[in-house]
């Protein structure tokens, strides 16, 4: 945790002072109750399941479409925790499927379900295809599994959004906006919450965990110089999870607080910090070309070929926020969790279109990012969504 820290600018963690302020109602509330966690096997799902699994609850069941992650967040457990006495078990489902269907019939008994799967990259609106999986994962799978939970008299259901939901420029940000919508609507049937943070400092995917890769396989660093962001730390992630699952009241969203404990950094800072980590200088380069060659022959010197540049992608934010000027917030209930207040508000004639178009689309097995851009502007109406023509797949 502390190497983690001091790589995105930080000495300390950031909700230790709320979870100790917790720690005997949090610890009693999870003994007493049963989990199912979706999409647990993913960077930020292994975080809420060790952070449940730690405080033994009755039954934790995990469900993701990732087998070999989830042999990896077994091992990982019985080599951190060891046993528990209540029910755990791990279960490799796809939660759109019928098996999954099957699985959730047979059992359904849960006190608290926790849905971290999601399509997360800003990638993934390049093409019509992808961007379509995108909605079905993050906005219908968790309609569906918020009604199975309504239906099986679920006590609470928790998702997670994304800080990019909140005034989004990205599809994978209004993705997840429209999700806070559908949410709202079930909010009527059962007490639902959510959180919104930053950037997971090394997750599954991200450039941080990229930087791993590319020294383990000998290739050049390569980061964006102008984009700055705030960071979490795994553990931060499924603890800001855990909190606003058992503390979070109907229809809440929580956020890390924006404070002196919370800090700004760009991406070629923290390759900067990890490269001397590792023991390397680093070493700019300027072409892809120039990096690639120098990376037969730096590291043996101690030194690291990068490449940093400027962001001309489509769907990267300037900057980063929680929440927008027409949120009702909580600021003083923790020390470094916000709370956004919500009211049910949702158009549910603009849901039952969305809906319909999207499976009309479907039926046809036939559409396009143009068409599923234009459905989302009429959801969003301020939506900021600038198109450079322009993806990371096509980027070193």
């Amino acid at each position: 945790m502390t190497s983690v820290l001091s790589l995105i600018g930080r000495d300390k963690e950031l909700f230790s002072s709320d979870i100790s302020n917790n720690q005997q109602e949090l610890a009693g509330k999870v003994s007493s109750s049963r989990f199912l966690v979706l999409g647990g096997a993913g960077s930020i799902g292994q975080a809420v399941v060790k952070e449940i699994f730690k405080r033994n609850p009755q039954k934790l069941h995990v469900v993701d479409i990732s087998e070999n992650n989830m042999v990896e967040l077994v091992r990982d457990i019985r080599s951190s925790f060891g046993y528990i006495n209540g029910d755990f078990q791990t279960f490799a489902l796809d939660i759109g499927s019928t098996e999954y269907d099957a699985f959730f019939k047979a059992d359904g008994q849960y006190d608290y379900v926790l849905n971290l799967s999601a399509l997360k990259h800003v990638r993934s609106e390049k093409d019509p295809y992808t961007l379509m999986r995108m909605i079905e994962v993050n906005v219908f799978n968790t309609d569906k599994t918020l009604q199975q939970c309504i239906d099986a008299g679920v006590k609470k259901y928790f998702c997670v959004s994304t800080d990019k939901a909140a005034n989004p420029v990205n599809m994978m940000g209004a993705s997840k906006r429209i999700m806070e919508m559908f949410v709202m609507r079930k909010s009527q049937q059962m007490n639902v919450s959510m959180a919104r943070f930053a950037n997971v400092a090394f997750s599954d995917g991200s450039l941080l965990h990229g930087f791993n890769q590319r020294l383990e396989k000998r290739q050049p660093i390569v980061a964006p110089n102008d984009i700055k962001r705030y960071f979490v730390t795994p553990q931060e992630s499924g603890e800001l999870c855990l909190m606003s699952c058992i503390f979070g009241e109907n229809r809440d969203i929580f956020f890390p607080k924006l404070s002196e404990n919370l800090h700004l950094i760009s991406f070629a800072d923290i390759a900067v910090k990890y490269l001397k980590q590792k023991g390397f200088e680093p070493v700019l380069c300027s072409t892809e070309d120039e990096a690639r060659e120098l990376a037969k022959t730096l590291p043996e010197q101690g030194k690291w070929p990068c490449l940093f540049t400027g962001s001309d992608t489509t769907g990267e934010k300037d900057f980063e926020e929680f929440f927008t000027d027409a949120e009702t917030l909580d600021m003083e209930r923790f020390i470094n969790l916000g709370v956004i207040k919500n009211e049910p508000e949702f158009n549910i004639e603009l849901l039952k279109e969305f809906e319909e178009t999207i499976m009309a689309m479907k039926k046809e097995l036939a559409w396009d990012k143009e068409s599923i851009v234009k459905l989302f502007f009429k959801m969003i109406p301020d939506f900021g969504h600038k198109e450079t023509g322009k993806y990371l797949d096509a980027k070193m």
